[in-house]
């Protein structure tokens, strides 16, 4: 019988050191076969393992479009996260996925996409960023509401360079208030309030939407009010993942098991869950 809960080996091949307590992984099947084999879809999430002390859930950061190797970005916070973080590139460690569903990204095509991420929680909003720019002439405007306490907490410079850059992108960048850094040409002020002075228009287009609790809700909010339907709106709750195949029961919100039927929904489904949202 397979073990459900055996990790499969990885390599650490890459470290970018994002923020002084997050990283982003690079890693590489040990098994060639799995190297080569391995697929997944933009908003699905892993398990992830330091040997001696435990699996913590994030997403896979990376698009699918790109083959041969796993992204993920974490945030030293606890005793797992903080092994995690003491190892080096050639390190090896676990994976264990890819679960949940995913965004449906078919149904995007020809649709103009807004993007609204706060800090830490722009990874899995990155994998469909970079899989609709890997495909570009399938989607339509591509806006980028980006928000973080200070320049510092910032995640991805380099890529938000480079989508800055870009000429098919509107990328907003923004920080609270506070924690600006001098030479700072950027936006000051919080997501959704930003988010409503960029306006985006809600004809033919979809809005994808992750961050803190508060910031998603004050978001969904301002996404209403600019004429976004509950239905045009996406998130993704992976928060509430835990052992990904819903065996242990902690990520149940009433009979909804969001391992196994999640982690991405619209604002009307999530409503249905949290009516006081």
């Amino acid at each position: 019988m397979t073990n459900i809960y055996l990790p499969h080996l990885v390599t650490i091949e890459d470290i970018v050191e994002e923020t002084p307590d997050v990283r982003t992984y690079r890693l590489v099947f040990q098994d060639e076969k799995m190297r080569e084999s391995f697929s997944f879809r933009a908003g699905q999430f892993a398990l992830y393992s330091a040997f001696g002390a435990g699996e913590s859930t994030f997403c896979i950061a990376n698009p699918p479009t790109r083959k041969g190797y796993i992204e993920t970005t974490f945030r030293r916070v606890g005793r797992v996260t903080g092994t995690l973080a003491d190892l080096n590139i050639g390190d090896t460690m676990g994976f264990r996925g890819p679960y949940g569903n995913w965004f449906p990204m078919d149904s995007f095509h020809g649709k103009n996409l807004i993007f609204v991420a706060g800090g830490i929680a722009l990874p899995p909003l990155r994998t469909v960023i970079w899989e609709c720019l890997d495909q570009r002439e399938k989607f339509g405007d591509i806006t980028v509401v980006y928000g973080a306490r200070s320049v510092q907490d910032l995640v991805y410079k380099r890529e938000l360079e480079h989508w800055n850059e870009r000429p098919d992108v509107n990328l907003v960048q923004t920080v609270d208030p506070g924690g600006e850094e001098p030479g700072w040409k950027g936006k000051i002020g919080f997501v959704p309030t930003v988010l409503k002075e960029a306006a985006p228009s809600p004809d033919n287009a979809v809005a994808l939407v992750c961050g803190p609790p508060i910031m998603i809700k004050f978001s969904l909010q301002a996404l209403g009010e600019l004429g976004f339907s509950d239905e045009q709106v996406y998130t993704t709750l992976e928060n509430k993942m835990k052992c990904g195949l819903g065996k242990c029961g902690r990520c149940n919100v009433g009979d909804i098991y969001i391992c196994k039927e999640g982690p991405v929904y619209t604002t009307a489904e999530v409503k249905n869950m949290y009516p006081d949202l």
